[in-house]
């Protein structure tokens, strides 16, 4: 017989992200039954579905029970179980601010638009959350290396760090620009993280900086055109940072 939740799993897990509008992933989010046996699943093996009304993706993440003794297993606590260096995670949670934060701002502002205008119909039906590619802002890496690349490690550091973050599903490459992965919308607990970034050590640094929705004749990748960090990539690291 054939077991739809097993499936799922080993699809969460092998593929690392489904779109939400995969039938299985639908499933997940709308049947409440079969929900509650999927989180009984990952629970029993440290795991936990990570989703946000928000986000266009499903991925999986290590339950929060579990996190210490996850990152906090060895001598000291792991940032993340992708082995990414201190600087690679400094530059997802820039690309995080700089892409993620507009992002939601957007869909805020868009879904209290729909609120006013359905206001003056009688029988208005609430509309779905507006999860649109086009609302996600594109940095250029030209960009992000002038404002970013000194505290960063520099363009040949920038350069490998973004390769790896592409590889792993947070980011989408391509000719010099920087666009939302999968998983960049995942990557963190946006209640948590959101106003730290805010108001923390990356308040000043982003005071004023604006994400570019297009690029200039003058913008330059960071690479060149045979660079080893194509979108063509991808990774078999199954935990979500």
């Amino acid at each position: 017989m054939h077991d739809e939740t097993a499936a799922l799993v080993a699809r969460l897990l092998s593929q690392r992200w489904l779109p939400r509008d995969d039938a299985q992933a639908r499933k997940a989010l709308l049947d409440e039954a079969f929900r509650e046996e999927l989180d009984r699943r990952l629970a029993a093996v440290g795991l936990e579905l990570r989703e946000h009304p928000y986000s266009a993706y499903i991925g999986v993440a290590v339950a929060r029970a579990n996190e210490k003794q996850v990152f906090g297993g060895s001598d000291s606590w792991i940032s993340n179980t992708l082995q990414l260096d201190r600087d690679a995670v400094a530059l997802l949670v820039v690309l995080w601010a700089l892409i993620v934060l507009p992002k939601r701002q957007r869909q805020l502002e868009r879904q209290q638009a729909e609120a006013d205008a359905s206001q003056t119909l009688m029988f208005a039906e609430a509309k779905p959350i507006s999860r649109d590619a086009s609302l996600s802002p594109i940095v250029a890496e030209r960009t992000l290396l002038a404002d970013f690349g000194e505290k960063l490690g520099g363009k040949t550091r920038v350069n490998f760090n973004l390769g790896l973050l592409s590889r792993h599903g947070f980011i989408v490459r391509r000719k010099g620009e920087l666009a939302e992965g999968p998983l960049l919308d995942l990557v963190f607990d946006y209640e948590r993280t959101a106003r730290r970034v805010l108001d923390g050590a990356l308040s000043d640094l982003l005071a004023g900086l604006t994400p570019r929705d297009d690029l200039g004749s003058d913008d330059e990748p960071l690479y060149d055109d045979g660079d080893v960090n194509d979108l063509s990539e991808d990774s078999e690291v199954t935990h979500d940072v």
